[in-house]
């Protein structure tokens, strides 16, 4: 399996403080929503699951809006940090500037940004109605995701990618991404990315689709044991 947490974009990034008073309200919401997907063991840390790498982030957009694409600002979870049980403001960091031609993130914060980032920011130049990600990592939603008629991204696309972003942008436009918003991706163990106009909505719509397959799951079986 490809290692998780590996960032493939060039990273500009500079070492400083963020601030409570300035991205403290989109890091409430968004810390709040990582526990709940903890809880769920679709983010974080868990043991025999992908050598013991911690995996899953989460982001928001920061003003101001709507923004242009590429300049798009979003406070994101840092790399390395899935596995951080109690997440703090210096566990984020925020993009500034991405370029998907370029293959370049620009970036502050006191860690470095997820591995994701770049394809954070292709959602986000989906439209300014867009302001919140979550990726997870759902065994199974992953699995159920054809079932489920999910939009997904194709197995050679791999994580992290400008051809991840270019894939993103591809589904947008010829699947019902923009209704469901959340696909699978296929060239990501378990990968599951969900988007909203905030991180209710973005919850929601997992919520739902986990829902979705578990129930799938029980009419098959007849029953349903944790998984």
């Amino acid at each position: 399996m490809e290692q998780e947490g590996v960032i493939k974009f060039r990273a500009e990034h500079r070492s400083e403080a963020l601030s409570w008073s300035r991205q403290g309200e989109a890091a409430a919401q968004l810390i709040a929503w990582r526990e709940i997907l903890g809880k769920l063991e679709i983010v974080g840390q868990v043991a025999g699951r992908y050598e013991g790498a911690g995996f899953g982030n989460v982001s928001a957009r920061l003003g101001p809006f709507p923004g242009t694409p590429g300049h798009r600002p979003f406070l994101i979870t840092g790399t390395q940090t899935g596995g951080v049980e109690c997440m703090a403001l210096e566990h984020f960091c925020v993009v500034e500037r991405y370029d998907v031609a370029e293959n370049r993130v620009e970036s502050f914060g006191p860690v470095l940004p997820s591995s994701e980032s770049m394809t954070h920011g292709a959602i986000y130049d989906l439209g300014a109605h867009i302001r919140v990600v979550l990726h997870v990592h759902s065994p199974v939603l992953w699995r159920e995701s054809d079932r489920l008629g999910l939009p997904s991204t194709p197995k050679e696309v791999p994580y992290g990618t400008r051809a991840m972003a270019m894939a993103v942008r591809g589904l947008y436009r010829q699947s019902a991404l923009p209704e469901r918003r959340i696909f699978s991706m296929k060239g990501h163990e378990d990968g599951i990315v969900v988007f909203g106009r905030s991180a209710e909505e973005a919850g929601q719509a997992l919520l739902a689709e986990l829902a979705r397959a578990f129930t799938g799951l029980c009419h098959d079986q007849k029953k349903l044991c944790r998984l």
